[in-house]
């Protein structure tokens, strides 16, 4: 089970789809592994997640990639300090490009500034000197 407090990673054993859960979630599939943390200090599950998502993979047959494949790769893991840093800009940007209520104001704001910066320009004229 998951929630805000305990995330998990789901990961599907066939396709290896994987996502961030951090809401109430109950595994419906037995091809579905729920990848929980251990609690240690020096490790941002997250960055675990992110981390995942880089993994260039394809599955080649229908079989449980988790045990055969996945379970193999080994991720490098860089200082706690590290993991946080990347963990928060990934998420920052995560946000800007998936959550409509950032990212789309944000882009409003930047189009309407670089409309107003050509706006001046082409509208600014200057005396020709002889």
């Amino acid at each position: 089970m998951a929630n805000k407090d305990t995330p998990v990673i789901i990961f599907d054993d066939f396709t290896t789809s994987n996502h961030w859960v951090d809401f109430d979630f109950k595994v419906k599939s037995s091809a579905m592994k729920m990848l929980k943390p251990k609690q240690r200090d020096d490790i941002n599950f997250k960055f675990i997640y992110y981390s995942i998502q880089c993994i260039k993979y394809t599955a080649q047959d229908h079989a449980r990639q988790w045990i055969s494949k996945y379970s193999q790769f080994t991720i490098p893991i860089p200082s706690i300090r590290e993991q946080n840093r990347v963990v928060d800009i990934l998420d920052k940007f995560d946000k800007l490009v998936n959550d409509i209520s950032e990212g789309l104001p944000a882009e409003i704001a930047a189009r309407r500034q670089q409309y107003e910066y050509y706006r001046t320009k082409l509208l600014t004229f200057q005396e020709l000197s002889s």
